[in-house]
């Protein structure tokens, strides 16, 4: 690496570091808390005997899961304001992240709720409860410790598909690096780093997801 790639490289770990801090995580933060509630709606609602709202859950899921989450972003962002609704880069982010979420992990939650064998719920039953109080109080602690490997894993994807939220303009630590690519000319340089980036976010919370998963195991040894 010669002299001015080493200045390029080294003016840039700061702006960087803080597009991914001060943009990439709280997006993927928020997008993710917002899309669990919808996850666990969505899911809570298809394994009742509602049928309509189990329908419209259902196509829900199927609308989200058959097409790009890249697409849905055009869509939120690009498309939206030809029908009277115009939203800022990062609210149509959200938007689009927690439907992506949503839809996803609702299959998740829904595959935990069911793999609780059905002994618990008539345990629950025989003791008085109801059926809220049953998935509440009995259920769902369980099906928890069920999701919580593959909804780690959802997180981690989603702090990597942020960057997809250059698309539509939003500064977060991808468009951060086009941006100071546009005026140095290295793209090779700048995306390198952005990915070393993403690749320590990533790897920071993939100890996390390995200690939570051990503590739930340790919860469920006790």
């Amino acid at each position: 690496m010669d002299d001015r790639k080493l200045q390029i490289f080294l003016d840039s770990l700061l702006p960087l570091l803080k597009a991914g801090v001060a943009y990439t995580i709280p997006l993927a933060l928020l997008s993710f808390i917002l899309g669990l509630l919808l996850a666990v709606a969505t899911a809570l609602v298809r394994i009742s005997s509602w049928r309509i709202p189990g329908l419209i859950a259902r196509f829900y899921v199927w609308i989200i899961r058959g097409t790009p989450l890249l697409v849905q972003l055009f869509i939120i962002f690009y498309g939206l304001p030809a029908a009277g609704v115009v939203l800022d880069p990062f609210t149509a982010a959200v938007i689009g992240f927690t439907l992506s979420v949503g839809a996803y992990s609702s299959e998740i939650i829904r595959a935990a709720v069911l793999s609780v064998p059905k002994g618990q719920w008539e345990a629950a039953y025989s003791v008085g409860m109801t059926r809220g109080q049953a998935l509440r109080r009995i259920i769902l602690p369980q099906a928890v410790r069920v999701s919580v490997p593959p909804l780690s894993n959802s997180f981690i994807s989603l702090v990597k598909d942020t960057s997809l939220a250059a698309g539509i303009t939003y500064v977060e630590m991808f468009r951060t690096a086009q941006q100071i690519t546009a005026t140095t000319y290295e793209p090779l340089l700048l995306y390198c780093e952005a990915a070393l980036y993403y690749l320590l976010f990533c790897s920071v919370l993939s100890v996390v997801q390995s200690r939570l998963e051990k503590r739930f195991d340790r919860y469920s040894a006790g």
